[in-house]
């Protein structure tokens, strides 16, 4: 797999009840600095993401801009990065890195994942 292969990055801010508003602070700033796509605030957990998140998807090129920023900005919450390669149980399995401390993802719910993978 080459570099060209990837045709963009999610971002995933998790957060929970405590930490919804400074995780809407921080993807609402980031979708305003950056052109960027700000998902929903999913106040429960959705596909394989163990708590609740916000996605933030951007093109291949905004990465290195992007990405910074969030590790200078996040505080104390914890963010999932992956490539889109067509390939979700690669992406978030083999290719994603975190910003803060890893969670179990539930891969189960991509294609051919097992049940629960640890980080």
């Amino acid at each position: 797999m080459s570099e060209s292969s990837i045709r963009g990055y999610h971002a995933h801010v998790y957060f929970d009840g405590g930490s919804l508003p400074q995780a809407r602070v921080l993807c609402e700033a980031a979708a305003e600095r950056f052109a960027l796509k700000m998902g929903r605030m999913h106040e429960k957990t959705v596909g394989p993401h163990p708590q609740w998140s916000c996605q933030l998807a951007m093109r291949a090129e905004l990465f290195g801009e992007v990405i910074p920023w969030l590790m200078l900005n996040r505080g104390e919450l914890v963010v999932l990065v992956h490539p889109i390669t067509g390939n979700d149980l690669i992406d978030h399995r083999d290719h994603a890195f975190w910003l803060g401390a890893p969670r179990p993802l539930d891969l189960s719910v991509l294609s051919g994942g097992p049940l629960t993978f640890e980080l």
